[in-house]
């Protein structure tokens, strides 16, 4: 136990310090843990062959009219490699 003189606008002082210092030193640990956790890995043969634009492959008719047609891309895609 530890005693504490000093008049209360003291001690209040002193206390509002210590919950100051407590948050600035959290809020730095969490931002070193988020730097250390944005490593990119690099991305798959597929993520990169989606990603180019002149690879798209969409409905032309149809409910589906504008939308990737993910299967032609697919078979597409599949045919590339060989």
């Amino acid at each position: 136990m530890v005693k504490i003189e000093g008049t209360l606008d003291e001690i209040r002082e002193l206390v509002v310090d210590v919950k100051r210092t407590r948050r600035a030193v959290k809020s730095t640990g969490k931002k070193v843990a988020k730097t250390a956790k944005t490593v990119k890995r690099q991305l798959s043969a597929w993520q990169r062959y989606i990603k180019n634009r002149s690879n798209h492959i969409k409905f032309k008719s149809g409910a589906k009219k504008g939308r990737l047609d993910l299967k032609k891309m697919s078979k597409a895609f599949k045919r590339s490699k060989k």
